[in-house]
């Protein structure tokens, strides 16, 4: 018992409420890239595990391009499009070579590691400091960066609900609906899917590229499950809106609640740190909460279909 009260006496919930807007800052980065997880997994229902690789490339580019003088907006700029190019290879190892889109991801992921090696000159990490250089979004100004991140988000919110509202943006969702009904109106399917694998893995090196800058730092392995932290982003973030707006939860919210999930993800991960739990077990952790947020539509189908069937057998006369 002495050993129980000591370690929650161990515990400061100032402390832990000092750690929540880190914890916010790094939920809108990590948001942002689970928007580009959204596009693949939700709207053109593909398994991109590419996204593992680009988020590594955008951090890559960025802190290099920053240290070899350019300004850190272009640096990130510069990123995305680095990502839209990667996002490009495998929609077309997919579309023009004809490899499972998973598959495809796989490659596209394997082969960056050695880009993003090359990229940054052979080395396993590069530092980048907010002392010598005017940084876009850094962990030493947090609430700047929380106002920047929020910011950003927003616009970036607001550009995909437009975007995704003209013509070209319908036959993108038509496609990821239905792929013989679009093509039957005339949809390119294959250059809608190149297209929404670039623009996922725009975003997520553009995602990677404010992580480095506010870590302070490109790491090769920066990337490394962060499909999974994607996921849980949409996850989380769909199950929260549906709870909370139901049936007037519009494709807006849907993508505002992505943001959402991200920060709820990181929160919930500052909780386990605070609570001095092992950091090594955090992908285990996320893995089951994935695992249990992907399982709730399904049991909850299960579940409605159950009562129909009881329902419609009670009311059977018994002869």
């Amino acid at each position: 018992m002495s050993a129980v009260s000591d370690y929650f006496a161990s515990l400061s919930f100032t402390g832990l409420l000092g750690r929540f807007p880190a914890g916010i800052a790094q939920g809108i980065i990590w948001g942002i890239m689970a928007l580009g997880v959204y596009i693949t997994f939700r709207l053109l229902d593909i398994a991109d595990l590419s996204v593992d690789g680009t988020f590594s490339t955008g951090a890559a580019v960025t802190v290099m391009l920053i240290l070899a003088g350019y300004n850190p907006w272009a640096a990130v700029v510069i990123a995305m499009l680095t990502g839209l190019a990667a996002g490009t290879v495998t929609g077309l190892l997919h579309t023009k070579l004809g490899i499972p889109a998973i598959l495809s991801g796989i490659l596209t992921q394997y082969a960056l590691y050695s880009v993003n090696l090359a990229i940054m000159g052979f080395k396993a990490n590069t530092a980048v400091s907010v002392d010598r250089y005017a940084l876009v979004i850094s962990s030493r100004y947090v609430p700047n960066a929380i106002v920047t991140g929020g910011v950003l988000a927003i616009l970036i919110i607001a550009v995909l609900y437009w975007y995704f509202g003209t013509e070209m943006g319908s036959a993108l969702r038509a496609t990821g609906c239905n792929q013989t009904m679009a093509k039957a109106q005339g949809i390119n399917i294959n250059t809608m899917k190149v297209r929404g694998l670039a623009l996922s893995n725009g975003l997520v090196a553009l995602s990677g590229g404010l992580f480095a800058q506010y870590s302070g730092f490109a790491d090769v392995n920066s990337g490394r499950g962060a499909i999974v932290i994607g996921l849980a982003a949409v996850i989380i973030g769909e199950v929260l809106g549906g709870a909370i707006l139901g049936k007037h939860l519009n494709f807006a919210g849907r993508l505002a609640f992505v943001i959402i999930g991200g920060i709820i993800y990181y929160l919930v991960y500052t909780l386990v740190l605070w609570l001095k739990l092992d950091s090594n077990m955090m992908k285990l952790f996320t893995a089951v909460i994935v695992a249990i947020f992907l399982a709730v539509p399904y049991l909850q189908a299960q579940s409605r279909s159950s009562f129909k069937r009881a329902a419609k057998n009670s009311g059977r006369k018994v002869v």
